[in-house]
């Protein structure tokens, strides 16, 4: 038996719908919880205004940059392709969207649970983590499978799908560069007045930067995150497709196969995530006798098995435990599912030996990232330790982690690519089906997206929920569970970009073999006249996408910490608690900054293989692209690690190791946590956008280039 692409894509489809319900189904649920307090109310609120009047802002921004992109794609390609990309655009968006509107209310019902016990509030909070996760997969999986069907049977069915890559691509960059560039402002200037100039404590509302913050947590974590990941899960699927359909007899198998591992990661994931929400009765049940229950509740009984009670001595150990057995429970899941398909599929078993190869690779890096930026392992204690000398020491050791941490990834993915090319070619005896064994391999990385996502895009909604819990005055418990919480966050939110960029490298890999046989590139040459020019080109260009992106972080930063030094200066009893701060003036200092600061790193992004394509020509192109994967890898894997590494030193030390909060190691710890701040949530996690936006713009474009003006 074999798959036909339209049977597998239609399955696909009715996947994407079922996480909708899911999702819609979870909004109600997390909506449903109490909201605390007046006060806590009034905070959420303005955190609330905030984030809305940012990402519309942005959002009418980047509509301007769509339209002209369509309308060029349109002129000089297909309309098709063109509508592809406005549909991609606005699945990525509103993935993005969707998961910030719910942040921005979870947060106060995280902190209300929170009051309770621990395991409500990480119930809440992953709740809302779990709507964002199984957006981004739906909505992708939605709008590419309606495309693919509506031009079922055209010869360019499969180049005007890239489009949608390519829509999804450019939200993601944008949304990731303006999020991060608005939540790092707000958060350097809250940090560098508030904690090492006044020495107040995170989250204190007199601190007139706190509301920006707590917002940027939202526009750039959750909004920007999302985006980045949406533009991860549909580009790794629609390079899959277009490899596969350069596969000859089988091609139909080939092209449909990376949708049906979407489409069983999805059941995947909800059994990850059901895994952790699931409520107290179902694990209860598990030691119920139920000999004659219905099937349902007997199937809450097996998965009541593996739910985790949370009690409020849990270390972040436990709580790690806790997230890993749901990522650990859906890859079971998919590995039998997906063994399944390859069966129905018709296709060798090689292939389901690949997507095992991108799982484990997956969850290889995850762990890699974990044990660089976890406050319970040695590297980030390392750092710790360092701030006790000050804080040039505590840069000098945050930059060596970061840096060491770049071998073990780079290692992981070696391996999972020269394995995915053995066992693609094996089966079928071609470069095309090993470099589409590369592209099926990041599949099965995403494939539980999902859950791995959700895991992610909790630690914003905890980071809120404890800066809403200090502002208005609750019970120190709940302050400290709140603090557990987001801990956790900060290392799964870690292990999230970790996912990312590894899956970036598989996927530019296989858009970067969609590009060569799109652009009819017989052999690529490596001494050729513009092969080594384009290649250091594309190795200098993450560089100066991190300098671009940095250096608006800076400037942003450096415009909210004049005001916020201002308001302390000339507002009579701020300091004192007798005042109120102007919050509202950060926030729009911080959007202001955000959306002029974006323009020139994302439209670089676009620009750059473009001028490279026409000029250096097709082949030098091909060059740029593997120079940008390069050292985008490696620069990205180290400003992730090291910002996360210098965040969660921070809170080692704030647990009462080396004198605790208000120490000079304390002081220390800030500083570098300030400098890391733009690693990890800005240039760092947007190089792997960057490396896949430029390959799929070259593949959108790959039948436009020739020889360049350059050709020998």
């Amino acid at each position: 038996m074999m798959f036909q692409a339209s049977l597998s894509v239609f399955i696909a489809l009715l996947m994407g719908i079922l996480g909708t319900v899911f999702v819609v189904w979870e909004l109600k649920r997390v909506l449903s919880y109490d909201q605390g307090n007046e006060r806590m109310q009034s905070i959420a609120k303005a955190i609330q205004e905030g984030a809305n009047a940012f990402l519309s802002r942005e959002y009418r921004v980047i509509a301007i940059f769509v339209a002209i992109v369509a309308a060029v794609i349109s002129f000089f390609l297909h309309w098709q392709t063109a509508l592809c990309f406005v549909v991609g655009a606005i699945a990525s968006a509103g993935a993005g969207y969707l998961g910030m509107y719910v942040a921005v209310r979870a947060n106060v019902r995280t902190a209300a649970a929170a009051s309770q016990n621990l395991h409500a509030g990480l119930r809440v909070a992953f709740g809302s983590g779990s709507i964002m996760g199984m957006a981004v997969v739906s909505f992708s999986l939605i709008g590419m499978t309606v495309l693919y069907l509506i031009f079922n049977g055209n010869p360019n069915q499969i180049t005007y799908v890239t489009g949608f890559g390519f829509g999804a691509s450019s939200i993601a960059l944008f949304a990731r560069v303006g999020g991060g560039i608005y939540t790092k402002a707000a958060d350097v200037g809250a940090d560098l007045v508030g904690k090492v100039e006044h020495g107040i404590p995170e989250d204190d509302p007199r601190n007139p930067a706190v509301i920006a913050d707590n917002v940027g947590d939202n526009v750039g974590d959750v909004a920007g995150m999302g985006a980045d990941l949406f533009e991860s899960y549909s580009g790794s699927i629609i390079a899959a497709a277009t490899l596969g359909a350069a596969l000859g007899a089988k091609s139909s198998a080939f092209i449909g196969l990376p949708f049906l591992v979407a489409a069983v990661g999805v059941i995947a994931s909800l059994f990850g995530i059901y895994m952790v929400t699931a409520d107290e009765q179902t694990a209860e049940e598990a030691s119920a006798d139920l000999s004659n229950a219905s099937l349902l509740k007997k199937a809450r009984r097996f998965v009541g098995r593996y739910v985790l009670k949370i009690d409020e001595n849990a270390s972040l150990d436990d709580l790690l435990t806790a997230l890993r057995h749901s990522i650990w429970g859906a890859s079971i899941v998919i590995l039998i599912a997906s063994f399944a398909v390859i069966l129905l599929s018709g296709v060798s078993i090689n292939y389901w030996l690949i997507i095992v190869v991108g799982l484990v690779a997956g969850n290889g890096i995850a762990y890699t990232t974990e044990y660089f930026t976890s406050y319970t392992e040695k590297p980030t204690q390392t750092i710790a330790h360092a701030t006790q000398t000050g804080a040039a020491t505590t840069i000098i050791q945050g930059l060596a982690v970061g840096m060491m941490s770049t071998a073990l990834p780079v290692l992981i993915v070696a391996v999972a690519i020269l394995l995915s090319i053995w066992l693609g070619h094996k089966a079928d005896g071609s470069i095309t089906a090993g470099l589409y064994g590369v592209a099926l391999a990041g599949v099965g990385m995403l494939s539980t997206l999902g859950v791995t996502l959700a895991t992610d895009a909790y630690g914003p909604v905890a980071d809120n929920a404890g800066g809403i819990a200090e502002m208005s005055g609750l019970p120190k418990e709940v302050r400290h569970r709140t603090d557990a919480l987001d801990s956790l966050g900060n290392t799964t939110a870690a292990t999230g970009k970790g996912f990312a960029i590894g899956s970036a490298i598989l996927t530019a890999l296989a858009l970067l073999a969609a590009y060569v046989t799109a652009a009819k590139i017989d052999t690529l040459h490596i001494l050729g006249p513009t092969m080594l020019p384009g290649i250091l080109i594309g190795a200098m260009m993450p560089y100066l996408f991190s300098a671009l992106t940095m250096t608006a972080v800076a400037k942003a930063a450096h415009e909210i910490v004049v005001e916020v030094r201002r308001q302390f200066r000339e507002i009579p009893g701020l300091m004192e608690g007798t005042a109120q701060a102007d919050y509202a003036t950060c926030v729009a200092i911080s959007t202001e900054s955000a959306l002029k600061e974006m323009i020139i790193p994302g439209t670089l992004a676009v620009v750059a293989p473009l001028l490279i394509g026409h000029i250096l020509g097709k082949e030098a192109l091909a060059g740029f692209l593997v120079g940008t994967m390069s050292s985008g890898f490696l620069l990205a894997v180290m400003m992730a690690n090291a910002g996360g590494a210098w965040d969660n030193a921070k809170k080692w030390i704030e647990t009462g190791q080396y004198g605790g909060k208000g120490s000079e190691a304390h002081k220390a710890a800030v500083v570098g946590d300030t400098v890391g701040d733009p690693f990890k949530d800005t240039s760092g996690p947007a190089l792997n956008i960057l490396i896949k936006l430029m390959s799929i713009v070259s593949l959108v474009f790959a039948t436009s280039f020739g020889s360049g003006w350059f050709s020998f």
